[in-house]
């Protein structure tokens, strides 16, 4: 008996020893090591030293203002630019607004500073947008003289996109990436408003933004928690875009909880989760925070999948305040609040995020669910994506109450068999590259 034990202990620690839990990519493991926090703190100092990012500041002082700020960003773009191989290329796209009664007083020249590195396959039309607000404010989002230090509102985000720039600018992948400060945030959006109805308008194939505004401070006003372990991803469930054409299927189908921006919130959880050590990623089932915008809802609003990242605890004492002491508390969006470990981890999470999706293969296409009879089966069909060569094909599965996917399901062919009930489980199919790189999930449309 005591020999009978031992033998089956050694199975189970052999069988233990052998499996692989996660597989990750060590291309992509790699860049997520090249993240550096002394690289984000200089950064956000630099902006800091601007004094003032306010979208209506000076355009033409060398040293302060949100003109001094973008071409600073233009010159650190163009830095990496050199070690791109000539596929990274960047300029400040403007565009000149009039004064709208509300937050812009003047005519005003809106600039975005925009770094595109270039996909390598020319049959490959897809983008991914990572993306932060390069403009602050004070208390009064008019007052452009006066210091505001910005540092993490939206300094952490705009860090982010730099670092994000600097590390992926050395690799190539087949899908294009496009790193983004945008101006006019505090003002009404403005900046993200420009740049997503020109991606409308020019049918750009953005098949996932990155929006990372305020998430590198760990601890909350008033309530005092302190926790650099979590971060919150906000996404809608249903974009009002079109929705008066899909109502009846996402009823019929009970997808209130599948729109474009969740599937890419749950991809976000999963696949930084697999390569950031320490870090929650907490799902949000909302757009932004309650009543609130950020500058990936101008692409929702117009049928992107756009999701919103931000640190777990707001503190309000340090963000849209003029610095000041008051009652003993310190007021303002200074350096000294930061957590430069904590925005190190936020920012590895949107490298994983970019750099899996972006060498992907594309989405499988015509993803359909068998409905010609009733069965306790569950059968799926599906055409190869138009771009890229997958090695195979995930069918992906979970409860219909639950928050993300639960089970995968591997196959080389375009249709699989499952012995599980539609009526119980949701299903999607994704594609899966030769470096294991999957693409963002398609939920399936009804098959006759």
């Amino acid at each position: 008996m005591k020999q009978l034990l031992a033998g089956l202990c050694c199975l189970c620690t052999s069988a233990a020893f052998s499996q692989t839990i996660v597989q990750k990519d060590p291309v992509i493991e790699k860049m997520v090591q090249e993240v550096n926090a002394d690289s984000l703190k200089s950064y956000i100092i630099k902006l800091v030293s601007f004094g003032t990012r306010n979208t209506l500041s000076t355009q033409t002082d060398p040293k302060r203002g949100i003109g001094a700020a973008r071409l600073w960003v233009l010159s650190k773009f163009n830095e990496f630019a050199k070690s791109s191989g000539g596929r990274l290329t960047a300029f400040i796209d403007t565009t000149t607004l009039q004064p709208d009664g509300r937050r812009v007083d003047v005519p005003l020249v809106l600039g975005n500073v925009v770094a595109t590195l270039k996909g390598t396959d020319p049959n490959d039309d897809r983008i991914f947008i990572i993306s932060g607000h390069l403009d602050n404010m004070r208390t009064n989002v008019m007052d452009r003289e006066k210091d505001a230090p910005g540092a993490n509102d939206d300094g952490s985000g705009s860090a982010a996109v730099i670092e994000c720039a600097r590390i992926m600018s050395k690799r190539s992948f087949p899908a294009t990436i496009i790193f983004v400060t945008v101006s006019g945030e505090e003002q009404g959006l403005l900046g993200s408003t420009y740049m997503a109805e020109k991606a409308k308008k020019e049918n750009w194939n953005i098949e996932g933004v990155l929006n990372n505004d305020i998430m590198g401070s760990n601890n909350s006003s008033e309530t005092n928690i302190i926790n650099n372990t979590r971060i919150r991803v906000f996404s809608e469930g249903l974009s009002a875009f079109e929705l008066d054409k899909n109502a009846a299927a996402i009823r019929n189908m009970g997808l209130e909880n599948d729109g474009k921006a969740r599937q890419l919130a749950r991809y976000v959880k999963e696949t930084s989760e697999r390569y950031v050590d320490n870090l929650e990623v907490v799902l949000i089932y909302r757009n932004d925070r309650f009543l609130r915008g950020g500058d990936h809802t101008p692409f929702v609003q117009r049928g992107f999948a756009a999701v919103r990242i931000s640190e777990m605890n707001e503190n309000f004492y340090h963000q849209h305040q003029d610095v000041r002491v008051e009652n003993g508390i310190q007021y303002g969006d200074l350096v000294e609040f930061m957590d430069f470990e904590y925005l190190r981890k936020n920012t590895a999470m949107n490298l994983s995020t970019l750099a899996n999706l972006a060498k992907s293969a594309g989405m499988p296409q015509e993803v359909k669910i068998e409905v010609r009879r009733l069965t306790n089966y569950t059968i799926l069909n599906w055409k190869a994506p138009k771009t890229g060569k997958p090695k195979g094909y995930y069918i992906l599965m979970r409860e219909s109450n639950w928050p993300y996917w639960q089970k995968k399901f591997f196959t080389t062919d375009l249709s699989m068999q499952l012995p599980y009930s539609k009526d119980n489980y949701f299903f999607a199919v994704q594609s899966v590259a030769d470096d294991g790189n999957e693409s963002l999930p398609v939920v399936p449309g009804v098959g006759r």
